[in-house]
């Protein structure tokens, strides 16, 4: 019989220590929740819950959701909705721009759903937010972190057009659980257009995995090669967390001392950064991502 150990699937009431944290406090969160809750700014830090709200918000960092928030694909991990997306929303890119502005943001994440449904996958959108940022916040710097747009090469010029400091795209887990888990995603489909984006210019290429959803410790090494075969700078690893009794169980809690090790073989593979612990999410210390 197998004994039982923190690395084991443990009950939700016994999430181990180290996914514990604390309420986010600070002058310089305060002063931003209250902007947040004043003008109804949509951050995915807040309708996402990330742990590292306040710890991101007092560097000056955040993430804006862009082009509604109704998926056109239906993630087993994700706990975004899924179904026929609202109309697209031409004023967006002003509304971002100004939500930035007044939150005097340093270094924005913008991110958004798949959108499928759209002839251009929503890449004109993604162009256009970008630019309107620059306009109303040239001092502000950005990371995009995009769907794969299909992997269509067209889309993706959009992005590098517009040059963002940082491109991320998330392979998000193994080869052998994309099916699972990413069921209309195709793992080298995403490798190509990270490599393409590096290829074509892009200065800084980032992606993120998650662990905890059945993956072996060869697998996730074999990932980070694979990522830095396609030319990645920047890789996030974090402990996957069932967002609904719907979504894919988690399969295990990852030890501290197994993020550490990630990091630790990432950083000899060569990434310029890693960042490895439960807690991490994709624009976790993203600010530091840029140089």
């Amino acid at each position: 019989m197998e004994t039982k150990t923190a690395s084991n699937i443990l009950p939700k009431e016994r999430k181990p220590k180290w996914l514990r944290v604390k309420l986010p406090t600070g002058k310089k969160y305060t002063e931003l929740r209250s902007l947040v809750d004043k003008y109804s700014l949509n951050t995915i830090c807040t309708s996402g819950s990330c742990p590292n709200m306040g710890e991101c918000w007092g560097e000056g960092t955040a993430t804006f959701m862009i082009l509604g928030n109704i998926c056109t694909r239906s993630c087993g991990f994700c706990g975004v909705k899924t179904g026929r997306p609202e109309t697209v929303d031409w004023d967006e890119p002003e509304k971002v721009a100004r939500s930035i502005k007044l939150m005097k943001i340093k270094h924005a994440v913008l991110t958004s759903v798949d959108r499928d449904d759209l002839k251009d996958m929503g890449s004109i959108m993604w162009a256009e937010t970008v630019k309107a940022v620059r306009r109303m916040n040239p001092e502000t710097t950005l990371e995009t972190l995009i769907p794969d747009f299909q992997g269509i090469e067209r889309h993706l010029d959009r992005i590098i057009e517009v040059a963002p400091e940082v491109v991320s795209h998330n392979i998000e887990t193994v080869r052998r659980l994309t099916r699972d888990v990413r069921i209309q995603a195709k793992y080298d489909r995403s490798l190509g257009a990270l490599k393409y984006l590096k290829t074509q210019g892009q200065r800084r290429t980032k992606s993120g995995i998650m662990l905890g959803l059945g993956e072996t410790r060869e697998e996730v090494i074999e990932t980070l090669h694979d990522l830095k075969d396609h030319q990645v700078d920047v890789v996030t690893i974090g402990q996957y967390l069932q967002p609904s009794k719907k979504h894919l169980p988690v399969k295990r809690f990852i030890l501290p001392d197994e993020f550490q090790e990630y990091k630790t073989i990432g950083l000899e593979l060569g990434f310029r950064h890693v960042e490895s612990s439960a807690l991490v999410r994709s624009s976790y210390k993203a600010q530091k991502h840029i140089n």
